[in-house]
């Protein structure tokens, strides 16, 4: 081998280590989420964004020693502006789904996820089916799984779509909309620990078709990034394993995200 072919080889294998550590030496990485999705992401009172997500981010970032920038975006624009190179990352609660995975690539899942309906507390809706809600009114957030499964099998109801899930709970407190989709996680705390929310309760079954709750949630980044990749997934298991990841999960909620069992 000569000299020039050797130089190159050993200048080649000297940048390796720190193309793959990528986000290991103090590199930024741009997060995205919604800010307006209590308790995963929301603006707290002095204007910051807080919530499960941007715990789950900030500990990620610190076992990998990466510092967190994060931003809010609308939902509607958060992949397209992912793909832009606007940030790197989306935490937002996004489930893993099969029309989302021509688009994006996803980490393995740090939530499991299930979609529930929510009613008036005096409502007298039993029948669940396309059938039994035909003619009915029921809202969901647009541009999300289940504003997906409520245009896709209820024909025959109302289906209103909104901006934010925030809207939808109050149309629902309000006596606007029969029913809603929303997450079951987020229902479940809206309804047992929020003054509006009182206002309701979950019915019917969960609902889990792969086709609109995916392999449950996970965090989206373009699919060129997959080293990143690789290395959130380790963070994310070194997380789980070390227990920070269950003292986040018990700061929000009385259920383990990972199980959906308490």
């Amino acid at each position: 081998m000569n000299k020039t072919l050797c130089s190159l080889l050993l200048a080649a294998s000297a940048i390796l280590p720190t193309t793959a550590a990528l986000a290991s030496e103090g590199q930024t990485l741009r997060i995205a989420t919604e800010g307006a999705y209590p308790p995963f992401n929301f603006f707290t009172a002095d204007g910051q964004l807080g919530g499960f997500d941007i715990d789950i981010g900030n500990a990620l970032c610190a076992q990998m020693k990466a510092k967190c920038q994060f931003v809010a975006q609308d939902w509607d624009g958060i992949i397209p502006a992912l793909l832009a190179d606007k940030y790197d990352l989306i935490i937002a609660s996004m489930f893993i789904t099969e029309e989302r995975k021509q688009k994006v690539a996803f980490t393995a899942p740090y939530q499991k996820s299930a979609m529930t309906f929510v009613v008036p507390k005096d409502s007298d809706l039993k029948d669940f089916s396309p059938q039994g809600l035909a003619g009915k009114t029921i809202g969901a957030q647009g541009s999300t799984t289940q504003g997906d499964y409520l245009s896709a099998m209820f024909p025959d109801s109302d289906v209103r779509l909104y901006p934010t899930q925030d809207a939808v709970n109050l149309d629902l407190a309000s006596g606007r909309l029969d029913a809603q989709v929303g997450d079951m996680i987020p229902m479940l705390e809206w309804t047992s620990k929020t003054e509006d929310g009182a206002c309701c309760v979950l019915a019917g079954a969960p609902i889990s078709e792969a086709k609109y709750v995916g392999e449950g949630v996970g965090i989206a980044l373009r699919k060129e990034d997959a080293a990143l990749r690789d290395e959130l997934n380790e963070a994310l298991a070194a997380i789980i394993a070390d227990g920070t990841y269950k003292a986040i999960n018990d700061k929000y909620f009385s259920v383990n995200l990972l199980t959906l069992q308490k």
